[in-house]
């Protein structure tokens, strides 16, 4: 375990990593990699080696199950770098970083979303690349990935959580099915909300349950248009005759108009 005094060197050294520049929010300039013959080059030079030997412990481990935890173990000696590099931008400075990067990589795979999202925030907004090994831009990574264990586990991750990622990666270009997946995701996330309305909790939206529930159905037909083998249609359909039902049950149309009127205005 390294000393305050070391993790506290650390640090500093990740805010002094990205120079003078100054990397305005999405901008397609790419920032610039880190200066090595610095000591904050020479401080992350000797992380990237203790990230590089992890990495190669890691694609030894043959079980998923046993990485993960060994990632949340590795990310505790980065973590103050990190610090260092995240408040650099905040101050409008960034380089590039493979260390922050696969941080935010790891952070989805052991299930620290809050974490996985802020760094994520920091890579999005000053374009920082993926490492070669990934296929992907870091924007349809978090998209597709985070989704992915959404889909799959839904409770890991919060309503909340998807809504961020869909607004941090709203206007980046990636295939139609990562979008559809997100999508599918936070869709499904709006119904499992209706289903679990509580009319009486002092948060209940206005609308009740059918606000869920078209918020749903929504982002489900949005998943449908990007990608048609998505597999949302029947979730489409059970939500098209609940909220029918919903509309009926409270004297309105699926549309919140009310029957009496819904042949529409007297001349």
């Amino acid at each position: 375990m390294s000393s305050p005094f070391r993790r506290h060197k650390q640090m500093v050294h990740g805010l002094k990593s990205a120079g003078p520049n100054h990397v305005s929010h999405r901008t397609i300039v790419a920032a610039p990699e880190i200066e090595t013959d610095t000591p904050s080059g020479q401080e992350y030079a000797g992380l990237r080696v203790l990230l590089h030997d992890n990495l190669r412990t890691l694609s030894d481990t043959a079980s998923i199950e046993a990485r993960n935890p060994m990632k949340a173990d590795y990310a505790k000696a980065f973590s103050d770098w990190i610090e260092g590099v995240l408040a650099a931008g905040e101050e409008g400075r960034a380089a590039q970083d493979e260390i922050l990067v696969t941080n935010m990589v790891w952070a989805i795979d052991y299930r620290d979303f809050d974490y996985a999202l802020r760094l994520g925030a920091h890579v999005l907004k000053y374009d920082l690349v993926m490492p070669e090994r990934y296929k992907r831009t870091a924007a349809c990574f978090l998209a597709e990935d985070i989704a992915t264990v959404a889909l799959e586990q839904h409770e890991k991750v919060t309503l909340e959580q998807l809504l961020q990622v869909l607004a941090m990666v709203d206007g980046a270009d990636m295939p139609d099915p990562a979008k559809a997946k997100l999508h599918k995701a936070i869709g499904r996330a709006y119904r499992r909300r209706a289903e679990t309305f509580d009319a009486s909790a002092d948060n209940a939206p206005a609308g009740g349950k059918s606000a869920f529930a078209t918020e749903a159905l929504e982002h489900l037909k949005r998943a449908l248009a990007l990608d048609d083998k998505v597999g949302v249609k029947t979730d489409i359909k059970e939500l098209d005759r609940q909220l029918k039902k919903l509309g009926d049950d409270d004297g309105s149309g699926a549309d919140g108009t009310d029957d009496a009127n819904a042949g529409g205005t007297e001349d």
